[in-house]
Formats: structure tokens, sequence, C-alpha cells
């Protein structure tokens, strides 16, 4: 599964495209509080992109089960989305 993913400004989170195997792709986004809060970015724009590329793979994850459990829909993942990690650790 191959990721790509920019900082968008005016939204203030970061958007992303998973290529899934087989074909298919799916868009999300994940804002900047769970980027800071469980993910370690700790600065700008930049900072959020390589938190989320350090992370991919639970991100990803997290983002395509919404999107199938939204119908296919666009989503936008937030803290409440990566909530339980706190009690995992």
């Amino acid at each position: 599964m191959a990721t790509e993913a920019i900082y968008c400004f005016d939204t203030a989170t970061v958007r992303f495209a998973i290529y899934l195997e087989g074909g298919g792709r799916v868009v999300a986004e994940i804002g900047e509080d769970p980027l800071r809060d469980f993910f370690g970015a700790d600065g700008g724009g930049e900072s959020l992109v390589e938190a989320y590329a350090r992370n991919a793979g639970l991100i990803n994850t997290r983002a395509i089960e919404r999107h199938v459990a939204s119908g296919g829909r666009p989503v936008c993942l937030e803290s409440s989305d990566f909530a339980l990690l706190e009690h995992e650790a």
C-alpha cells in the first residue's frame, strides 16, 4: 500500500491518499490535534506531514476503516479516532 501526503493550511489538516493493493484509492485527512497529541508532531506543516509519514500504517488503517464505515465518503480523522491508543499503551 503506497501513500502520499500534503499539509493543507486552509483546513489545518494533512491530506493523504492511500493506494490500495489491487487498485483503488482512498483520500482522507487527519487533523493537527491527533498528529500533535498522539503522533509527536511539534512544529508546522512539515512536522505534521512527517508525523503522518512515521505513523502511516496505523493512520491509514484507521482511515480505511472509517472510509468503509462511511459508505466510501471521504473522512477526516480526529483525536477521538485514536483515543483508545492512550489506554492500549
